[in-house]
């Protein structure tokens, strides 16, 4: 399996309107394209895939979703879609466990630590400044790797405090600075080339 985590600093945590996505739902639009990123291909859906969307915009507290690709059903490669299934995990009551608001989508409460303590697996931090990602031996870096990505506020110093505690490698995908639903593409092929060219 694969997972990518998603920080949203001005996502919103309580359901929020379709038709504004990048403003009044606080960047969602940004969450909303790296969940098509990361799970869909041309006519079919990455299956071997998690993407964890860490919610910490009003009026809070923060809030975890989870989209499981061997399970998600009612999800079409455009941003509306995949804010429809966040508005409708939203609409439930959040607990301190994961519940399921439909096929393949879950929300709880919690926050970064939480969630880096319930995966319990070191995780590779996506930042510009990182080792190129064609330096690393493939065989370490994609063993069910867990991703972790900033939105265009990038990390804070707390949240890279935090994941300090994890054992994360830093790494880049190029020399440029690039949204994040492209970065999960890169990432995406550096691991289907490998998988398919062992």
């Amino acid at each position: 399996m694969k997972s990518f985590i998603i920080i949203g600093h001005k996502a919103v945590t309580s359901p929020f309107s379709l038709n504004d996505l990048p403003g009044a739902a606080g960047r969602m639009d940004i969450l909303c394209r790296c969940i098509n990123s990361a799970l869909f291909l041309s006519h079919d859906i990455r299956r071997d895939v998690f993407v964890y969307l860490i919610l910490k915009g009003e009026p809070g507290p923060v809030k975890l979703i989870r989209f499981d690709g061997s399970k998600v059903r009612y999800l079409s490669p455009d941003e509306r879609s995949a804010a429809s299934l966040i508005k409708k995990a939203l609409e439930k009551n959040a607990q301190e466990f994961w519940t399921e608001s439909t096929a393949g989508v879950s929300i709880r409460k919690g926050n970064l630590d939480d969630l880096l303590a319930e995966l319990g697996k070191e995780i590779i931090y996506l930042r510009e400044d990182g080792e190129d990602i064609r330096a690393k031996r493939p065989e370490k870096l994609f063993n069910e790797p867990i991703f972790l990505l900033g939105d265009h506020m990038g990390l804070n110093c707390d949240e890279e405090t935090i994941i300090e505690g994890y054992g994360q490698e830093t790494i880049s995908v190029g020399p440029l600075s690039l949204h994040a639903d492209h970065c999960i593409i890169l990432l995406h092929n550096e691991m289907d080339r490998i998988e398919k060219n062992p």
